[in-house]
């Protein structure tokens, strides 16, 4: 099977998680110079916006080309999953942290959780109706982009701290919004869920014994 380029993107995308992580993790290292730290961690947020880009550049292209594919639907949750999953570990930790701006570990818990609940439920789903179901909602999207705006934000806030310190709030305003959004788009997957197990197992009673 040909690869779609909407597919390749996407591979791409979870390929770039490898130097986001190994930048992220030099950005806390004394044996380095601030000016070197410094420039592993805007290479880190250049990595990090090619992926952000490219995550909606992907999704335009198979729709634009008709190439909607079950790889992509698998794809292309895995990729931004893995890409916010390591961001935030990293930027919750004093060893791929910002200085000064680490991400709260309430946040995290919050965004990760969500992640690991939305597998369970996943399995759970693909054990009671046998079926495999991806289907990417409004809410979830918008909770992606909160949380790919919030780990942007967190990358560069030095600079902007520079010019407004008022720049620490607009963070953590941030921060909160993403892991509020995060609760709720795990509130409406699993509604999602359970309304599909039960038209599910409404149709297999009405079939013909």
């Amino acid at each position: 099977m040909k690869l779609s380029w909407a597919n390749r993107i996407t591979i791409l995308r979870i390929f770039l998680t490898v130097p986001f992580v190994i930048f992220m993790l030099k950005i806390n290292d004394r044996n380095l110079s601030e000016q070197l730290r410094d420039g592993f961690r805007y290479f880190a947020f250049f990595i990090f916006l090619v992926m952000a880009l490219s995550d909606a550049f992907d999704g335009f292209l198979a729709r634009k080309q008709r190439q909607m594919t079950r790889l992509g639907y698998f794809l292309d949750p895995i990729a931004d999953k893995l890409l916010i999953t390591s961001a935030c570990l990293l930027l919750a930790s004093k060893r791929g942290g910002v200085e000064g701006f680490l991400l709260p570990s309430t946040v995290v818990v919050l965004i990760i959780g969500k992640d690991l609940l939305l597998i369970v439920g996943f399995v759970i789903v693909y054990f009671l109706t046998g079926n495999v179901r991806i289907k990417s909602a409004t809410s979830g999207k918008a909770c992606t982009a909160l949380q790919l705006t919030m780990v942007a934000a967190t990358l560069i806030a030095p600079e902007f701290y520079c010019f407004f310190h008022g720049w620490i709030w607009v963070l953590r305003i941030l921060w909160f919004l993403a892991a509020g959004a995060a609760v709720l788009a795990t509130l409406v997957y699993f509604r999602t869920g359970i309304r599909y197990i039960e038209q599910y197992e409404q149709n297999d009673h009405k079939q013909p014994i």
